[in-house]
């Protein structure tokens, strides 16, 4: 194995990837609140480039890592000597790298229509970037693009416009992909396109939506963490700014939002996965939403897409203090996960951000919450842990079509309670 290891390295130095050869993703349960705070050393062990899929909260909740090869048997002894139970979920992260490539190589065709597109396979950026302007073209009285800015490396942050006409409409916001090795938000973005401009005219309730509201679609909201997860490193997280003083890039666009900024559940480690910036709206993928919600000033709805986990959650992540409007919330909620449930049986959680996992500070909806927009919820799609960030393509439309239940749950209430 250390020969793979010291080959990987080799070919990560010639072709400059992150290869993750012998890297292991382990799940960590927790008997008590003392083995929580041991896991809380360990997250802060940083030689041993651990990588918290979901990180330490309460023994209820466990705990996924990715741990290299190189780190394996330290973290395994730790845990033992702790008495903290362990098992394998993902035996050789770089097998499962290597299937989703050669499953994106034996699919990838150029499509010349919206129906030709295969949506039961990951694409590149400029794959998807293709896909908006074959949609735009094909239904042009529905959908529009806009730019509403550029990210750090200069790439434009393209949003779909689903409208039927009339200006500044009470309006829906839906994004995928904030954090860029989420991957089965974005393709689920580019399924959600499709599914609107299909059913327009001919569903009934997606119909009246769109006959009173506006929809805005980001799909691809972390342009250059998602680019650099195709051609870099599979697991890469945040945002590739630059942080004055640390060799270490990117912020966690999650944790950038002015609304709790800098609180716990976020890092002043730059070098962190959940490091939240120098300030609030640092990062121009955050900014552009920012400037664009406040502008626009009559979004009724904002739903943030991530993976993985099978949530549904609502604000507060930077507080305990319940948001005056949670008996509706988990109304909605409640109605929502039940309805996503009806397809597959795939079963949620759900609740405010804090209660259901972790508190988290500087988040998405707790920000857009604060502006006044009611009905702001994030999910976590799937899967539970079994593959994590690298759910297989063949669950990709599956978990569009369950999430589509609950959304439409979600816009129902926002176009029938405009509050």
């Amino acid at each position: 194995m250390r020969g793979l290891v010291v080959l990987a390295a080799l070919l990560a130095a010639a072709f400059g990837t992150e290869v993750f050869v012998g890297h292991q993703v382990l799940r960590i349960s927790m008997a008590n609140e003392a083995q929580v705070e041991k896991m809380r050393e360990l997250e802060t062990m940083d030689h041993l480039q651990l990588d918290f899929w979901a990180s330490p909260s309460h023994p209820e909740r466990p705990v996924d890592v990715r741990v290299p090869f190189t780190s394996l048997q330290a973290v395994k002894v730790f845990l033992e000597q702790n008495n903290i139970q362990y098992f394998i979920l993902i035996k050789d992260l770089q097998r499962l790298v290597d299937d989703e490539k050669a499953q994106m190589v034996r699919q990838r065709s150029r499509a010349l229509s919206v129906e030709t597109f295969n949506y039961a396979t990951y694409h590149t950026l400029n794959e998807i970037y293709d896909f908006m302007d074959l949609l735009v073209a094909e239904r042009p009285n529905l959908v529009s693009k806009i730019e509403i800015g550029y990210s750090t490396e200069g790439l434009p942050l393209n949003v779909l416009k689903f409208s039927t006409g009339g200006p500044n409409r009470p309006a829906i916001w839906i994004d995928t992909g904030i954090h860029s090795r989420e991957w089965v938000t974005q393709a689920t973005g580019v399924w959600f396109a499709k599914k609107i401009i299909s059913d327009y005219g001919k569903d009934e309730s997606l119909t009246a939506i769109l006959d009173k509201m506006d929809i805005f679609l980001e799909i691809i909201t972390n342009p250059d963490g998602f680019v650099f997860t195709h051609t870099q490193n599979r697991m890469w997280r945040k945002t590739r700014s630059i942080n004055a003083g640390s060799s270490c890039r990117g912020v966690d666009p999650n944790r950038n939002w002015d609304a709790g900024f800098g609180g716990l559940g976020s890092s002043r480690n730059p070098c962190s996965e959940t490091y939240h910036g120098p300030h609030a709206n640092s990062e121009p993928e955050v900014k552009a939403i920012v400037d664009f919600v406040k502008q626009h000033g009559n979004i009724k709805a904002f739903i943030s897409i991530h993976s993985y986990s099978q949530l549904l959650l609502y604000p507060y992540g930077y507080t305990k203090t319940p948001v005056p409007d949670q008996k509706e919330l988990d109304s909605i909620a409640t109605a929502a996960v039940t309805a996503l449930s009806s397809l597959y049986g795939t079963s949620y959680r759900y609740g405010s951000i804090i209660t259901t996992i972790y508190q988290a500070s500087g988040g998405t909806i707790d920000w857009t919450y604060n502006q006044g927009i009611k009905y702001s919820f994030t999910f976590e799609l799937r899967d539970a842990g079994r593959y994590g960030f690298m759910l297989p393509a063949n669950q990709i439309i599956p978990t569009a079509q369950e999430t589509w239940k609950a959304l439409m749950v979600i816009m129902e209430h926002a176009r029938d309670h405009p509050y």
